[in-house]
């Protein structure tokens, strides 16, 4: 079968294995996936790696492991990207997220979705609404992401929120949150990519045009620029006894200035993924429209030329066809 495999370096291949499923597993023939920042992140090295790629898709389920489970063949699917051990404090928990024996579709000991055909728990299943489209189903996995926000933390209809970063997952949390009703400012440094968040009613701000009587002004500040500058910004919005949230990693080993933190009594958070279910219920209520957010769809034998594409600054989100 065809798939985009990292082994050292990026390559698709037409002669990969086809997947045979467990029992408590289902084959899923992809039908599409969306590239992800990890996915470019992991052929840098990132988790030492190597398998096929992807972690965010729709398809459809065309075999089952166990009799008990063909009630699913058929069916149009997304799933859950975390496989546990389901023998431990995280797993009974449901959180399979942080449960030290996991397997990540994509990421970690486990072959991902850019490929023809691959396998996940029926457990982690859970079928799209005709409402949704194949592009609109593709993103249930950053809208997750987004709304686990709203899992960790109340945010009070009173609450100023701003969120710093304008890429994939900053506009992907501006829409979430304007469709959850938040009172948001979304600042960014590229005007065409903020102009998104604007046309969906959110308040938009330049980084450029923030001064210095907007410290200290914001209940919660959800840092989504992955940068050091963009991190101390955001702690100098945050008001004291307010909440940072770290929605994306910052790689910096020194010069953060964490002094603040203490002396504002600020908490910071951090969020990782999230549920489906409910990701699906808000796409499923047409109060979000995500499809903004897709650049261009690639079919598959053109996989190789969709990651090069991904690199480009002002390319949000790049979908592979199968």
């Amino acid at each position: 079968m065809k798939a985009v495999v990292f082994d050292e370096e990026l390559k698709l291949v037409s002669d990969y294995e086809k997947p045979v499923p467990k029992p408590g597993e289902v084959l899923i023939k992809t039908r599409m996936s969306g590239i992800c920042n990890t996915d470019l992140e992991i052929t840098k090295g990132y988790m030492g790696y190597k398998g096929v790629l992807g972690h965010e898709f729709v398809g459809d389920v065309v075999e089952a492991g166990d009799e008990c489970d063909f009630q699913w063949v058929g069916k149009r699917v997304v799933g859950e990207i975390n496989c546990g051990c389901d023998d431990d404090e995280w797993c009974a928990k449901h959180l399979e997220r942080h449960c030290p024996n996991r397997q990540t579709l994509g990421i970690w000991k486990k072959d991902g979705c850019f490929s023809e055909y691959f396998t996940l728990p029926v457990k982690n299943l859970l079928e799209v609404p005709d409402t949704l489209s194949d592009e609109e189903a593709t993103f249930v996995e950053p809208v997750a992401a987004a709304m686990e926000i709203t899992e960790q933390l109340h945010i009070k209809p009173a609450d100023k929120v701003a969120l710093l970063g304008d890429g994939k997952l900053g506009l992907c949390i501006a829409l979430v949150l304007n469709a959850l009703n938040v009172d948001l400012v979304h600042i960014g440094k590229h005007q065409n990519k903020l102009e998104i968040s604007r046309r969906a009613g959110v308040k938009t701000k330049m980084l450029q045009d923030l001064r210095p009587e907007d410290n200290k002004t914001f209940d919660i500040v959800i840092e989504a620029t992955g940068s050091t500058g963009g991190f101390e910004t955001s702690l100098n919005l945050t008001k004291p006894r307010g909440v940072l949230v770290l929605k994306s990693t910052i790689a910096a080993k020194e010069g953060l200035n964490l002094a603040p933190v203490v002396v504002d009594e600020i908490t910071v958070l951090g969020s990782r993924c999230g549920q489906f279910a409910p990701a699906l219920r808000l796409m499923g209520s047409k109060k979000l429209d995500i499809k903004p957010l897709v650049s261009e769809i690639y079919p598959v034998d053109k996989a190789l030329e969709a990651f090069e594409k991904n690199k480009q600054k002002d390319i949000l989100k790049i979908l592979l066809k199968f």
